[in-house]
């Protein structure tokens, strides 16, 4: 085994008094119940404070008492990001109900399967996604929710025929007011709103070991699983990376823009931010550069998270042009310092684009292209980094703003011991594999799994390809899943040539498989940059492209190791297909050239 950091035995609570959801919502209330928490960026009438929070989590978990539902009874939420998710997802943990986030992106087969493998007995659902549902609620006795505003649909009011446009507006039970009205009347005194809800809490309290979360992972690999994912584990992860990678005040702003029921964005950009008194504004539309640009200049944030994919985007088609298109700077980029002072404004720039707040632009979800990494740092842009997985909560290591080195994730998070299995001697690579408070539960419904999980003493084997630097701090090198064995036994990793073509002026991305013990590298263009600035003629274009990366090939290879040099290259007109966290699903493209 590889170095590894040691836990300590005992851990206390930092910001909250227990790691549960019920305590968690009642610690927020104590600490910042005047100030706002939750609001739709552009919708004044969604503001949600810290004591409107609890009230409607409070009533919510009423209501689903009120209907049968028990601890461990599970409810599914199918939305986009909205502050009715949270709501909803307190409501149902905090009484010991499991809740089950799908991503939107998944498909209504996936859904289905989803809501089936976990035995959804409630559905939390937004107008927009009602149709990837149908299927399971017309088949179940289900109860029914319209995350909009959280009003119970019946049985009644939706059938078979119901249509997405009907499910808007369908009449149903005001579940965060009037029922709770109805249970905690406005005659009654605070004190005894105070005795019914602490007697509530003493009947249905999680413990810190239940199950808080199932949550589906579609990956790069193929096959769903159900992370099983406990209020400690959540809790506990927001709570030490509150304190050791970010420093916040209940002044700051978060501009939401990742889906909630990823566990990066839930855990750090809903739970982390709100233990500190933040206030989150959900950017309801996916995150185009129009939408965002015109959130930046409205909510002015201080705190955003995203994967490399955005900022890389932004670097390609706004920074780099800036770089390379000026003749007049070019010479001031051969000396560092006249450099970083050329980097610095640029960054300011991006900064004052962002709405000049950006305090913490955390990166999470995938490796962040080196050379975008090296414009950040030169210009001294607040970004964080950080590394994990569904099942660890997820974050394993990370680096905060200012203390960043390219190609470095960071150091372990405090508490979290990690080793390295079967290292290699030469270069002191092996996988990361993670013992910790925030390490799973294992896999719902599949002990198998789960058993392959993990090491024979309890750590559980990432998948991931990593080492140590002399500070003890981690370095990503790829997936062992997706590591190619050279024909002489060398180890190849796809993700480092791929980083070299994506580099390339025109090149978009790039997808490095095996096929016939050689390497083909598929490679999409911007093909309308690229015919833009070769002035040609649509009949050429192709032609062109097949000539520019077999060039490229050659180019690239130079700067490759024998045994990693590229065999053949494909032009990829299409969009590569990803998963919902905007993964390449490199595992349909490995098929493909499978012989």
């Amino acid at each position: 085994m590889g170095k590894k950091k040691n836990t300590d035995s005992v851990i206390k609570p930092k910001n909250l008094s227990a790691y549960t959801m019920r305590n968690f919502v009642d610690d927020c209330y104590d600490k910042y119940k005047k100030q706002l928490a939750l609001k739709i960026y552009d919708d004044v009438t969604s503001a949600v404070t810290y004591a409107d929070l609890k009230y409607k989590v409070d009533s919510f978990s009423l209501y689903l008492i009120s209907k049968g539902l028990q601890k461990g009874d599970k409810i599914a939420i199918l939305s986009e990001n909205m502050p009715n998710w949270l709501i909803g997802y307190l409501g149902i943990t905090a009484i010991g109900c499991i809740a089950v986030p799908i991503l939107p992106e998944f498909s209504p087969f996936d859904v289905n399967e989803i809501l089936l493998h976990s035995d959804a007995k409630g559905v939390i659902v937004s107008a927009k996604y009602i149709d990837k549902c149908r299927e399971y609620i017309k088949t179940k006795d289900v109860i029914l929710f319209r995350i909009n505003d959280m009003f119970h649909i019946t049985s009644d009011s939706f059938n078979s025929s119901t249509e997405s446009s009907f499910f808007k507006d369908a009449s149903g039970v005001d579940t965060l007011h009037k029922f709770a009205k109805e249970v905690i009347s406005q005659e009654e005194t605070k004190k005894k709103r105070k005795t019914f809800t602490n007697a509530l809490l003493q009947k249905t309290a999680p413990s810190e070991d239940d199950i808080a979360s199932i949550i589906y992972t579609s990956g790069t690999t193929g096959k769903p699983k159900g992370v099983m994912l406990t209020h400690r584990n959540i809790l506990w992860n927001a709570d030490e990376c509150a304190d050791d990678y970010v420093h916040l005040s209940a002044k700051n702003r978060v501009l939401s823009v990742l889906p909630m029921s990823h566990v990066y964005e839930f855990t750090i950009g809903q739970i982390l931010v709100l233990i500190k008194g933040c206030s989150i504004h959900y950017l309801v539309k996916p995150p185009a550069a129009t939408s965002l640009i015109k959130a930046f200049k409205k909510v002015r944030p201080h705190v955003i998270l995203t994967v490399p994919l955005l900022i890389e985007k932004m670097y390609r088609s706004s920074i780099l042009p800036q770089i390379k298109g000026n003749k007049r700077i070019q010479p001031y980029l051969k000396c560092s310092f006249t450099r970083n002072m050329i980097y610095r404004a640029i960054g300011r720039k991006l900064k004052t684009t962002m709405g000049g707040k950006i305090k913490f632009y955390g990166i999470g979800g995938a490796p962040l292209d080196e050379d975008v990494e090296e414009f950040l740092i030169h210009s001294a842009f607040p970004y964080a980094k950080g590394y994990g997985l569904t099942e660890t909560s997820p974050m394993v290591a990370g680096s905060g703003p200012g203390k960043q080195k390219k190609g470095i994730i960071g150091k372990i998070v405090p508490h979290e011991d990690v080793v390295l299995l079967d290292v290699n001697s030469e270069t002191g690579i092996g996988e990361i594999a993670v013992k910790g408070p925030n390490v799973m539960k294992g896999y719902y419904k599949d002990p198998a799994l789960t058993e392959d999980a993990f090491t024979k003493d309890g750590y559980f084997k990432t998948g991931d390809l990593g080492c140590f630097d002399k500070k003890g701090r981690l370095q990503i090198k790829g997936r062992s899943k997706t590591m190619i064995l050279g024909s002489g036994g060398e180890n190849i990793y796809p993700e480092a040539i791929e980083a070299k073509f994506n580099n390339q002026e025109y090149v978009e991305e790039t997808l490095v498989v095996p096929e016939d013990g050689g390497l083909v590298a598929m490679i999409r263009l911007n093909i309308d940059s690229f015919k833009e600035n070769l002035t040609m003629n649509i009949s050429d274009v192709k032609t062109e492209a097949l000539n520019y990366i077999k060039y490229l090939k050659d180019k690239v290879n130079k700067d490759l190791m024998k045994t990693s040099r590229i065999d053949k290259v494909e032009l990829q007109e299409e969009p590569f297909l990803r998963t919902p966290t905007q993964k390449i699903k490199r595992f349909l493209y490995q098929k493909l050239h499978k012989k």
